[in-house]
């Protein structure tokens, strides 16, 4: 393993030694063969607060150790994800994957349906969680596109929890914009695709596209990207398909659901989007919580 391969972008989050609740991983440029020698990216919080501590074993289950360091994220699609779940009492595990000679380079999996090489930013967030309901239950959340409205997060820039989603509803086409109520069960079959409408507190209005691509009593995979121009200030920062994001939901026993996303903007977006890391890792978890049925507000946040 040489220092040539690419520089990969990771540390553990100041907050995380901090808060329990969190892994994060992202923020400052190590080279490759430097890592574990110089601070170990991943940290496992141990129940005492204000504390934390390494585990081997969990990095050679995350692939830091004996793994091909260019392989960046892997789903479950087939083998063990990367990075892996975290156990279910623990921490919701982030990871921004923000590296120049990486993020040009990255082919997505084939599990995504992803054809555009490389990224400018790139968030994954892994974890168990609680769940009563059937993956029936968890589609019909998934499809209440007004109940997106209102969900908070952790604004880095006004150390607050603010607002994310001002307002969300489903559309009829991609085109029109034309309101309608949320989407049925039996509309989010596998293989459909619906429309809905999104304004958050930075780019406005847009339009996104949802395509379900796997439904069955175990797992649950659909996708999301923008199908209209995102602007900041009335200027242009993502342009139509340049937001993707991928989720893949598997049921490990009754009552537990394993979850694992990514979130991506493409090579092409507005690069003033890769100094606030930050925000992307807490946009991210935002969308797990609500997703989850967990408070999008609750303390601590992925990053302060």
């Amino acid at each position: 393993m040489t220092r040539s391969l690419f520089r990969r972008e990771k540390t553990v989050d100041n907050a995380a030694s901090r808060f329990p609740g969190f892994v994060v991983r992202g923020k400052r440029r190590f080279p490759w063969v430097f890592k574990i020698l110089l601070v170990s990216p991943l940290v496992c919080l141990v129940q005492q607060p204000h504390s934390f501590q390494l585990h081997p074993p969990f990095l050679q289950a995350a692939g830091i150790i004996g793994a091909d360091p260019q392989l960046g994220p892997q789903p479950p699609c087939g083998a063990e994800p990367i990075p892996p779940y975290p156990s279910l009492d623990a921490s919701v595990f982030v990871e921004s994957w923000s590296v120049p000679n990486f993020g040009r380079d990255w082919r997505p999996p084939a599990c995504t349906g992803w054809s555009e090489v490389g990224f400018t930013t790139l968030v994954t967030t892994v974890a168990r969680f609680r769940y009563a309901s059937e993956a029936g239950g968890l589609l019909r959340h998934i499809g209440a596109i007004s109940e997106r409205a209102g969900v908070r997060y952790w604004s880095t820039t006004h150390k607050q929890w603010q607002i994310l989603v001002v307002d969300a509803y489903a559309v009829t086409d991609s085109q029109s914009g034309q309101r309608r109520g949320d989407f049925t069960l039996e509309e989010l079959a596998a293989g459909k695709v619906l429309y809905f409408e999104q304004a958050d507190n930075l780019s406005g209005k847009a339009i996104y596209r949802m395509h379900i691509g796997e439904v069955s009593a175990d797992r649950v995979v659909f996708d999301i990207q923008n199908v209209s121009t995102m602007r900041y200030l009335f200027i242009p920062i993502l342009h139509p398909g340049e937001v993707q994001s991928i989720y893949f939901l598997d049921r490990e026993s009754d009552g537990v659901w394993r979850y694992y996303s990514i979130v991506r903007t493409g090579r092409g977006a507005n690069r003033r989007l890769m100094g606030n890391e930050s925000s992307s890792i807490n946009r991210a978890v935002a969308f797990y919580r609500h997703l989850a049925g967990i408070p999008t507000d609750q303390e601590p946040p992925a990053a302060r």
